[in-house]
């Protein structure tokens, strides 16, 4: 994908985020992941991926407002504040380092990640941090928050993968209300941040590609429905197929090309 996206990159960027949400509807996780590393494997700069994700996969996510309260939101903000802040920092942190970052150890990047996630869905290896924030030992200090926050950011600013959140949130036992409200405060609010700044930081290649990225939006809105409306039909064992088996194509694609 070029500065101006030619129509062949546009129909690319469709296919990808239509894809990625189809995963998202049927298996209920996935767009962030699937959509960017298989981006990557498409454009000439794998950091331009990251950032044309940001507005689809902030559309994806903004499902999860319908579901908080306002006291809800409140509750979540005071509680969970450090791991908030901690992140923000840890994203805009990334962020910086995506355009300092060369093509090629991005691309095996987000390939070895991929195939991490695919590792760690078979129980076969402990994806890098999630077995660190995932356990239960791991508290709810101030100090533990930010630690978790600033690292999972910075994953997340660069990379678009935030399953180091979700490993963390899942431990704490929370309410259905409480988790969906965490992290809806965390994806919502980092990814309206990081759109800002991957303009300010000249990551976007031009107004053309920012006006792609939200127009992805519809498109990948389009795929998670078609995606929910196919849940039913499609059974656990293919649901977990189909992600693992298309992060495992992607994945060995980035990590051979990006070598």
């Amino acid at each position: 994908m070029v500065a101006a996206p030619a129509p062949t990159d546009l129909l690319i960027l469709v296919a990808v985020v239509v894809v990625a949400g189809g995963v998202n509807g049927v298996a209920g996780f996935g767009f962030a992941l699937v959509g960017t590393a298989a981006l990557a494997t498409v454009v000439d700069r794998p950091a331009t991926a990251v950032v044309v994700m940001i507005l689809p996969v902030l559309a994806v996510n903004l499902s999860l407002v319908r579901e908080l309260s306002t006291a809800e939101l409140r509750r979540c903000a005071v509680r969970f504040g450090p791991l908030v802040a901690a992140a923000l920092v840890g994203t805009l942190t990334g962020l910086v380092g995506l355009d300092r970052l060369p093509a090629g150890p991005l691309r095996v990047a987000l390939g070895l990640l991929s195939l991490g996630f695919v590792a760690a869905r078979q129980q076969a290896v402990a994806l890098p941090g999630r077995a660190v924030v995932g356990v239960r030992s791991v508290g709810e200090s101030g100090a533990a928050m930010a630690g978790v926050g600033f690292v999972s950011g910075l994953l997340f600013g660069g990379t678009n993968v935030g399953v180091q959140f979700v490993a963390y949130l899942r431990s704490r036992s929370l309410s259905h209300a409480m988790f969906v409200g965490v992290v809806a405060m965390v994806f919502l609010g980092l990814n309206a941040v990081r759109v800002g700044a991957a303009g300010l930081l000249g990551l976007y290649p031009s107004t053309a590609v920012v006006l792609a990225s939200l127009a992805a939006a519809v498109p990948a809105l389009a795929g998670v429905a078609v995606g929910r409306r196919l849940r039913p039909r499609v059974s656990e064992a293919w649901r977990r197929r189909l992600v693992l088996g298309l992060l495992l194509v992607v994945g060995v694609r980035l990590v051979t090309s990006g070598l």
